[in-house]
C-alpha cells in the first residue's frame, strides 16, 4: 500500500545560507522578434515618417530601437530584433525598389499580432501556406515597404 500522506522530517541546516552578489553582467532580454535574413536589412521610407515607422516596428512589433551609430550624414532608423537589425534609411525622395521581395519576421503568436494590428487599424492579409500551420500575415509598413510576417513555432 502507497502512503502518501508519510512527510519527512529534514534536520535544521548547520549554518545559515546567504546568497552572495553576483557580479556576472546581466543579459538583456532579446526582443520577441527575429528577421529571417542573414544580415542586418536596408529599407528606404521618405522623410516625416519617423514617427509612425517607430510606433510599427517598436509599439506593434517589439523591436528595440538603437540609437545610428554612423555617419551623421546618413539618417537612419535602427531596430533591433533578436538577431539581426532593420536599417531604415531617411531619404527625401526613396530610391525606386528594384523589386518587391518583403521584410520576413518571425513573432511569437500570431494570432496576438494580428489582433494588435486589428487594434491600430493596419490593414493585413492572412496567408494559409501549402503546410499546415504554415500562417502568415502580410502587410506593408508605414513607408509602404512589404512586410512578412510568420510564427515562431517549437517542434516537439
Amino acid at each position: 500500500m502507497n502512503d502518501r500522506s508519510q512527510q519527512i522530517e529534514l534536520d535544521p541546516p548547520s549554518e545559515e545560507f546567504h546568497v552572495g552578489e553576483d557580479r556576472r553582467p546581466r543579459l538583456e532580454e532579446p526582443p520577441p522578434v527575429r528577421l529571417m535574413s542573414i544580415e542586418d536589412c536596408l529599407l528606404w521610407a521618405p522623410a516625416g515618417l519617423e514617427r509612425q515607422l517607430d510606433e510599427f516596428y517598436v509599439g506593434l512589433l517589439k523591436f528595440e530601437r538603437e540609437e545610428n551609430p554612423g555617419d551623421d550624414d546618413l539618417h537612419q532608423l535602427v531596430y533591433r530584433a533578436e538577431n539581426f537589425r532593420v536599417r531604415i534609411q531617411i531619404l527625401e525622395v526613396p530610391a525606386s525598389r528594384e523589386d518587391f521581395r518583403p521584410l520576413t519576421l518571425v513573432v511569437d503568436s500570431l494570432n496576438d499580432l494580428a489582433r494588435r494590428l486589428t487594434e491600430a487599424e493596419i490593414e493585413f492579409q492572412r496567408q494559409r501556406g501549402l503546410i499546415p500551420g504554415q500562417d502568415s500575415l502580410l502587410l506593408s509598413d508605414p513607408a509602404g515597404n512589404p512586410v512578412s510576417i510568420g510564427e515562431y513555432r517549437v517542434a516537439i
